[in-house]
């Protein structure tokens, strides 16, 4: 059954009571259109007109919307993640050469992103496996997280797009990281599990600084409430909506004359990272992690916070940390 464009199960994981008992939400937004500005209250009158997807599944950020159903992590079992980074469109620089087929082939010296994160999760006792043959996503039921890190464009075929929703179905924990937001357009169910929201454009790559909105959540704790950072500042369109937001980045950072593509940017709460319940699983998003040197040695700033923020949510993800606090 619809009402005004959101399914019922939609409306029940989302919607929560207000004072009066009206149904009301609060959240986010961008001054743009999409999702709610900061703090206020919107009737169900208001949710059903203002442009938010329904994606057919429940969404949110209740615990209750979790299927145990095996994918998570428990204690007594090995810790396993698998990292994706096929992109079939434009490649980041800071994933290097494209990776030969199979399951673990050999890095080299540019594959920067895929070799730290595997190193910064192999400290934390996980196992990590990592692929660019999409036909190795059929296998992907026996990890407890599934990262897509910068897997762009037509990522996924018909059979991967099956197997990451039984994935996800099950209880499994989904990451997305920078360009995974520029993936699988004409796939709605994906973009809902990126929290409704999708890539447009980005600022000038450039010194921004971060704000911690949420320092509940396992992967916010250790940070500042502010932080510099040097990224694209993605702009967003969808904007995310019924999510857990962590991040921000400042509205003199996220909007600029320099480059205007038509979009004006999101001044009112321009979020760069966020978390959710999505269709029975977990998903940790963030739009963060552009730059090569925050994947390397090299010095930058802010870069020891994208690291902790990065490897405790998927932590959180995959279970072991409590997931997507607030």
């Amino acid at each position: 059954m619809k009402l005004r464009g959101l399914s019922i199960p939609a409306i029940a994981a989302t919607l929560v009571l207000g004072a009066s008992g009206a149904a009301a939400v609060t959240g986010h937004g961008n001054g743009w259109g999409w999702g709610n500005d900061r703090g206020e209250s919107r009737t169900a009158e208001n949710i059903y007109t203002d442009g938010i997807t329904d994606y057919g599944v429940e969404r949110g950020t209740s615990s209750k919307l979790y299927n145990d159903w095996g994918n998570g992590w428990e204690e007594g079992e090995t810790k396993r993640v698998l990292i994706y980074s096929y992109t079939p469109g434009p490649r980041h620089a800071h994933l290097g050469d494209r990776l030969e087929p199979g399951m673990n082939p050999p890095l080299n010296e540019t594959n920067v992103a895929q070799s730290n994160l595997k190193a910064w999760l192999e400290a934390e006792g996980i196992e990590v496996d990592y692929t660019e043959d999409v036909s190795q996503l059929s296998r992907i039921r026996g990890y407890n997280a599934f990262i897509s890190l910068s897997a762009n464009r037509d990522a996924y075929d018909d059979t991967a797009q099956t197997s990451l929703k039984q994935f996800v179905r099950a209880g499994g924990g989904f990451v997305g990281i920078h360009n995974a937001f520029g993936a699988e357009y004409h796939w709605p169910w994906y973009e809902g599990l990126l929290g409704g929201a999708n890539f447009f454009d980005h600022r000038p790559n450039r010194e921004g600084t971060v704000e911690t909105v949420n320092r509940k959540d396992v992967s916010t704790k250790n940070l500042p409430r502010e932080w510099t950072f040097t990224d694209e500042w993605y702009n967003l369109v969808p904007f995310p909506s019924y999510v857990n937001v962590l991040a921000e980045v400042d509205s003199e950072t996220s909007v600029t004359p320099e480059r205007d593509s038509g979009h004006p940017g999101h001044p009112k709460g321009h979020p760069v990272s966020w978390c959710h319940y999505y269709d029975g699983g977990k998903a940790w998003l963030t739009t963060l992690g552009h730059d090569t040197a925050a994947w390397t040695d090299e010095e930058m700033e802010g870069d020891e916070y994208f690291q902790d923020h990065v490897v405790n949510g998927i932590l959180s993800a995959m279970g072991i940390e409590k997931f997507c606090r607030s």
